[in-house]
């Protein structure tokens, strides 16, 4: 198909999904800006498969008009995520801030108001980051996603830390309605030398739609930390956008685990000298499982550090896909970038692809990536059978020891073993 008939007939699609679908109403601030986001839509059009970031995964069923409604995952004895954790738990319903489940947010020590409340407002800090972030992102690859979000997003929470946060600050999405479909939108300003711990978990909805914009000032430290599991049938597109100033430090840890459909995008820039960024997931699917994770890291300045650790545990026809490339602009001299995807395929039914990518402009640079996919070591395995090691308990160790580098990049050891205890669970479960 010519290239101008399959940007038109996106633009058709984008205009069908919007054409009398109401703005939300809001001041000033927040309508330029949702304007501004419907704008890059109509214009990009929504995403197919043709497009080169999409052609590993299928977007339709994060763009059809209708939702396709999943069962609910019945509760089981396991202890929630992040429960051995003091926090302020901040609870959403469906994809709805629900404040009478939630802790008050004042204990966390920071500032938090809800994103439909800031945008009735003339003045908010906000205003120079809503959609912000999101349409920066939009270059050099379009992300149509991530501004149907800023256009149409109501619930969300917008979070100014000006020094250490109190307490860590936990997002956490339950789900009722087996059709639930959810926009939700956050914003989170660091201050400069600010400190925040960020966790997320749940099953959001049968469908969801987020965007995470971060303002990581100089000298600022961002934790965040999400698993998504529990729900086997959800459909989900992730969008991280993270700014970081000079000495600032962001660290990002996703652990999924079920879902039919996942795609986790990031897109982080290292805008000040001596910034760093490590962003690292782990990834254990079974049966029909489609998990994407599109990762974008911008070198931008000199000395800056990124890492970015990914490892998928797949089985029985699940898909795993990573697209993640470094770019390192002429002034970036001194970059130290760090790249790795790697796959432990459990059968010959399942699938990894992989398209890692280097872009390099800086003459003095320290850059590396890499991309493996293979099965259990044989020799490992007989080595512990050797010991005696049961079979089952063997595989085990050895897939949790595959795992572990990606764990490594948790700052914090309590939330480490938490997630680890998760994913032994998990995979306990379904040997």
């Amino acid at each position: 198909m010519p290239r101008a008939k399959l940007v038109a007939q996106k633009r058709e699609a984008a205009a069908a999904l919007l054409d009398g679908r109401a703005l939300p109403e809001g001041g000033a601030w927040a309508t330029k800006a949702r304007n501004a986001a419907e704008a890059r839509l109509r214009e990009m059009g929504l995403p197919v498969k043709r497009d080169e970031y999409w052609r590993y995964t299928d977007p339709r069923r994060l763009t059809d008009a209708n939702v396709q409604p999943g069962k609910l995952h019945a509760q089981d004895d396991e202890t929630p995520v992040f429960d051995a954790v003091d926090r302020v738990k901040l609870v959403f319903v469906d994809g709805v801030f629900d404040a009478s489940a939630s802790d008050a947010p004042e204990l966390a020590g920071v500032e938090i108001c809800h994103l439909a409340e800031a945008a009735r407002a003339d003045l908010h800090w906000a205003r120079d980051l809503f959609g912000v972030l999101e349409a920066r992102g939009q270059v050099p690859v379009a992300r149509p996603l991530a501004s149907l979000n800023s256009a149409f997003a109501t619930e969300g929470l917008l979070i100014r830390v000006t020094g250490k946060a109190e307490k860590p600050v936990s997002l956490i999405y339950q789900r009722k309605d087996p059709a639930a479909e959810a926009l939700t939108h956050h914003v989170i300003r660091l201050e400069a030398g600010a400190e925040l711990t960020l966790l997320e978990n749940g099953p959001v909805a049968a469908r969801y739609n987020q965007v995470l914009e971060m303002d990581i000032a100089d000298g600022a430290v961002l934790h965040h930390v999400r698993a998504q599991g529990r729900d086997h049938e959800r459909a989900g597109a992730t969008h991280l956008f993270a700014r970081l100033g000079a000495e600032a430090q962001f660290k990002s840890f996703t652990l999924s685990a079920n879902g039919a459909l996942t795609r986790n995008e990031a897109v982080i820039w290292l805008d000040g000298a001596e910034g760093s960024a490590h962003i690292a997931g782990t990834t254990v699917g079974d049966g029909a499982f489609h998990h994407d994770d599109t990762v974008f890291i911008n070198h931008a300045a000199p000395r800056c550090e990124s890492r970015q650790v990914f490892k998928k545990v797949l089985r029985h026809g699940a898909v795993g896909v990573f697209q993640g490339k470094i770019l390192v602009d002429q002034a970036a001299q001194l970059t130290d970038g760090y790249q790795i995807s790697q796959s432990l395929l459990l059968d010959e039914n399942a699938q990894f692809l992989a398209k890692p990518e280097l872009e390099i402009y800086a003459d003095d640079v320290k850059c590396s990536h890499g991309s493996t996919s293979g099965e259990i070591d044989q020799s490992q395995l007989f080595y512990l059978r050797a010991r005696g090691v049961p079979e089952d308990q063997a595989k085990l160790l050895l897939v949790l020891a595959f795992l572990a580098e990606a764990l490594e990049e948790i700052a914090d050891p309590v939330l480490a073993e938490d997630l680890r205890g998760k994913m032994e669970a998990w995979l306990k479960r379904r040997a």
